[in-house]
């Protein structure tokens, strides 16, 4: 019957968005409502299509396309928030008439703190968190091209005001749906650790190459620029650790062997600033600064880093107005 079916809201038909929303609108026992936006016209006359590495070519099976949550009219078990992550704050009073005392929300963004605007909004709900790593595109409104990479960890924000047993059947509920739909996917124990661990990378790699507007590779050739490098990677996971997620210094060096092994990369930050779209500064830079000030640490490098992208920011900000 219809009405046993899971309902799952997806917020965001980006690239990511979109990979999610095939892979979940696989399940039989689900029903999908995506809320696209840039794309909304597309999706709604001709569908979203997924040209994957992985899986080849396929029309992803959505019943609903919304331009808003409260065009739904309805609550859901799942919402996926797949947007970017430029706001944090602004979304979660948009999702209020999709939410219900049994909805999860599934945050499937880059960066750390993306959970506390969920949690005040929502203190009864349930929070899974996701690190993402997908690769995909969407340079034609409705035309999602995936690559090969495709894995996505995943674990509990958890909720201290609820059973244990009751988020944990969630969680399983959710990941199976990415059984189900046919993707790589990893439950971990703290999804925490993993979202700093990458927050470090995001931290160095993003900011860096939209400041200097040169590749990895590039940047990474003076005996200056790699300390510096150095230094500001060892400067967010102190903050992690003073958050209590446990990572080590030596998370900087497995980081820095990663990113030489590869040819110069530029990064998602990179595109956003030459495309003149507004940065995810909050969730890279943005958290570990502000607990960086809460806990009065000394961090001179983030600080200087996260002024200069604040700066870059603001001004494509002020050139949107």
């Amino acid at each position: 019957m219809a009405d046993e079916k899971v309902k799952v809201l997806l917020f965001g038909l980006g690239a990511i968005g979109g990979f999610y929303a095939f892979i979940i609108g696989r399940n039989e026992n689900v029903s999908l409502s995506v809320v696209a936006r840039s794309n909304y016209e597309e999706v709604k006359k001709n569908g979203l299509v997924i040209e994957s590495e992985n899986h080849g070519r396929h029309k992803v099976n959505i019943e609903h396309v919304l331009r808003s949550p409260a065009d739904a009219g309805t609550t859901f078990d799942y919402i996926v928030c797949a947007n970017k992550a430029v706001d944090p704050d602004s979304v979660p009073p948009l999702l209020k008439p999709a939410v219900g005392e049994q909805t999860t929300f599934v945050i499937a963004q880059n960066g750390v703190g993306n959970e506390e605007p969920f949690r005040h909004h929502f203190p009864s709900n349930s929070i899974i968190s996701c690190v993402i790593w997908v690769g995909a595109i969407q340079n034609t409104p409705g035309v999602i091209k995936h690559h090969t990479s495709e894995n996505t960890q995943l674990g509990l924000f958890p909720n201290p005001t609820l059973d244990v047993a009751v988020e944990k059947h969630r969680l399983d509920q959710f990941a199976t749906l990415f059984r189900n739909g046919g993707t790589g996917f990893e439950v971990m124990e703290n999804v925490q650790v993993n979202k700093w661990e990458k927050v470090v990378w995001n931290v160095a790699w993003n900011s860096l190459t939209t400041l200097t507007g040169v590749d990895t590779q590039t940047w990474l050739k003076t005996p200056e620029a790699m300390s510096m490098t150095k230094r500001l990677m060892r400067e967010v996971i102190d903050v992690a650790k003073r958050c209590d997620v446990p990572l080590e210094h030596s998370l900087v060096d497995v980081h820095i062997k990663r990113i030489l092994a590869v040819p110069g990369i530029f990064s998602s930050m990179h595109e956003d600033s030459k495309q003149g779209r507004p940065l995810e500064v909050d969730v890279i830079l943005g958290y570990p600064m502000k607990k960086a000030r809460e806990f009065e640490m000394d961090v001179p490098t983030l600080s200087a880093v996260y002024a200069m992208v604040m700066a870059v920011n603001g001004r494509i900000l002020k050139s949107r107005q």
